[in-house]
């Protein structure tokens, strides 16, 4: 048998402020009404000051290894767009506050698109036998990149991480990573990004923005990228592995906007009964968005073992990505 990736733990963290649309009202032209009917979005999550990316991405991680019960890893690999600094990469950081040693660990950004890149990462290293058990986490902790007067950037995201161990198994298990599709367009780049901080800006020489240092969308436009990105890549994917539309028991798409779940879904041509939602209580969590969505519909009992779930992500990048796994039983804590 092939030696191939597979899921063996599922983990999921928020902070625990909640942040309603009642509340955000109350500093910035908006209303419940405005946002719900835009994005599907009632509350989120933010962390409280002091409060890292690091910090949010351990706490899923040490519910992943629990999880999958065990308590080291070979590789530790952490898509996020909110780094604890530029330099050094957070999951070192990350792996030493779990007790994990010295093993490696090392950052990828692929905005909302990063889990399932982190996943296809650690399906890498375990096929070239790199690693026998490796620790992905997709974790973003947007509040603080947010501006007040943004008000539709603002409403929509939370913080969180997700986490997921994947060990070297065989191909046919329950589990088994059944493959991939990943894509970019630089050209696009624009459309979601953070001007400032990065070396395009220091490069000019001239005066720092202070409002360079927060997140700027084009909705309208990532929009459309999102939905024929995340529908154009999970049909290659269902072509690759042998399924079809009516195979896919659950997907968890990138919890962006409720419209572009149900539209995604449509495109497809899957029930929107089997699209999994969980932004009306999280808003968009970026890297974490879908291991968060696939521990909340394994805590209700949603997902069962058997089931044929599809993943497809859409960000910043532009990036995507999909996969795909019959799930496995796994004992899940509550995020």
């Amino acid at each position: 048998m092939s030696r191939a990736a597979v899921l063996a733990g599922l983990g999921a963290y928020v902070p625990p402020r909640t942040v309603t649309n009642d509340d955000l009202a109350a500093t910035m032209v908006t209303s419940d009404s405005w946002i719900r009917t835009r994005t599907g979005i009632r509350e989120r999550h933010w962390a409280d000051t002091g409060t890292t990316t690091g910090d949010l991405a351990a706490v899923a991680g040490q519910r992943a290894l629990k999880s999958a019960g065990v308590d080291s890893v070979d590789l530790v690999v952490l898509a996020t767009s909110t780094p604890n600094q530029p330099m050094p990469a957070t999951a070192p950081e990350v792996a030493e506050a779990l007790g994990l040693g010295t093993v490696a660990a090392y950052d990828i950004s692929a905005a909302c698109a990063g889990f399932l890149y982190a996943l296809s990462v650690a399906a890498g290293a375990i096929a070239a036998g790199v690693a026998d058990r490796v620790l992905a986490i997709g974790a973003d902790l947007w509040s603080t990149r947010l501006n007040p007067e943004d008000r539709a950037v603002s409403v929509i995201f939370g913080d969180g991480a997700g986490a997921a161990v994947v060990r070297a198994g065989d191909a046919d298990e329950p589990g088994a990573l059944l493959g991939f599709d990943l894509g970019s367009d630089g050209a696009h780049r624009e459309l979601a990004r953070v001007p400032g901080d990065g070396s395009r800006e220091l490069s000019t020489g001239d005066p720092r923005r202070p409002e360079d240092r927060y997140m700027v969308m084009q909705g309208k436009d990532m929009f459309t990228h999102a939905v024929n990105r995340m529908a154009g890549s999970s049909e290659q994917l269902l072509g690759k592995i042998g399924w079809t539309a009516a195979d896919v028991d659950w997907c968890a798409a990138h919890q962006a906007n409720v419209r572009i779940l149900h539209t995604v879904a449509d495109v497809l041509e899957v029930d929107r009964a089997r699209m999994l939602v969980h932004l009306d209580r999280v808003g968009n969590t970026s890297a974490a968005s879908i291991p968060l969505a696939l521990t909340d519909a394994a805590l209700d009992g949603r997902l069962k073992a058997g089931d044929r779930v599809l993943m497809t992500a859409f960000g910043g990048g532009l990036s995507w990505a999909s996969a795909a796994v019959r799930w496995p039983e796994l004992a899940v804590l509550d995020i």
